[in-house]
């Protein structure tokens, strides 16, 4: 059975999880971990979500405010074991959802590209490249992508 949960950071599965994916950032990132993990610390993250597969949390994202318009994709990560099952979808549609009821007409995020899965997903899912935003204008190893959300009407 899955369930959704709406939280925020200081839900104790959404930090456990995002310990996870930080430690494989870390491996993924090698050098440029310390630049990527000032960008993503989740005190601000009013928005969470996390993924339960009977009774279990599995996997999370979030949407922080980039602007009155716009969120921003942070902290997507599905437990390793759980791969390929596209409850990574399901926590992105998610996301997207809460997105256009909390009245934002559009999400970008940030992916790296030593994370193949990722830029699939949002390939897959109705991302287009942009060119980089803020902190990730000038890193060579990031890829941002925007996505138009529907309205809610």
């Amino acid at each position: 059975m899955l369930k959704i949960i709406r939280t925020n950071s200081e839900s104790l599965e959404f930090i456990e999880l995002v310990k996870h994916l930080d430690k494989e950032l870390a491996e993924r990132d090698g050098d440029d971990h310390a630049f990527y993990d000032q960008f993503n610390k989740i005190d601000e993250i009013k928005h969470a979500i996390v993924l339960y597969k009977d009774h279990g949390p599995i996997g999370c994202g979030a949407i922080k405010e980039i602007n009155a318009d716009s969120v921003e994709i942070k902290r997507m990560f599905i437990l390793p074991k759980e791969r390929g099952n596209r409850f990574a979808i399901q926590i992105l549609t998610a996301l997207e959802q809460w997105a256009v009821e909390l009245s934002y007409s559009r999400c970008v995020l940030e992916t790296g590209k030593k994370q193949p899965e990722a830029i699939n997903l949002y390939k897959k899912n109705g991302y287009d490249r942009i060119p980089n935003y803020g902190q990730y204008a000038h890193i060579k190893n990031s890829l941002c992508f925007e996505k138009i959300l529907a309205s809610k009407s």
